[in-house]
């Protein structure tokens, strides 16, 4: 049984950070990319990064260069977002996502249920 488990979300105020999980099972992520994407009220998803399974990390938007980071723990088959600095406008769902074809390039096979993270003072 494939699945992914996003955990981490909550309520911060502005200029704070938060730690984003994903939890894998039913299979290893270890040969996987793994991609963090987000949904904010009103607009379309948005990728937001990406490890492969060789470890290349690529960050899209400008909005979450210098701010966002994402990392792979293979041992406990978990990825997690690390966000910095959070603004108000960082305000959406937050989904991990894995596809087997583990470059990060090609399209997602799993998708979480996602977990909301939410920026107000």
């Amino acid at each position: 049984q494939v699945q992914l488990v996003e955990s981490g979300g909550g309520l911060v105020q502005p200029g704070e950070s938060l730690r984003l999980s994903c939890a894998a099972s039913g299979f290893n992520l270890d040969a996987y990319a793994i991609g963090w994407f987000r949904q904010a009220p009103g607009k379309e998803r948005e990728g937001l990064s990406c490890i492969s399974s060789k470890d290349t990390i690529t960050y899209y938007p400008d909005s979450v260069k210098g701010r966002f980071t994402i990392s792979r723990d293979n041992a406990r088959n978990m990825v997690h977002l690390q966000m910095n600095s959070l603004k108000a406008e960082d305000t959406a769902v937050y989904y991990c996502a894995a596809t087997s074809i583990g470059l990060c390039s090609r399209g997602m096979m799993y998708w979480g249920k996602g977990t909301l993270v939410t920026v107000s003072s």
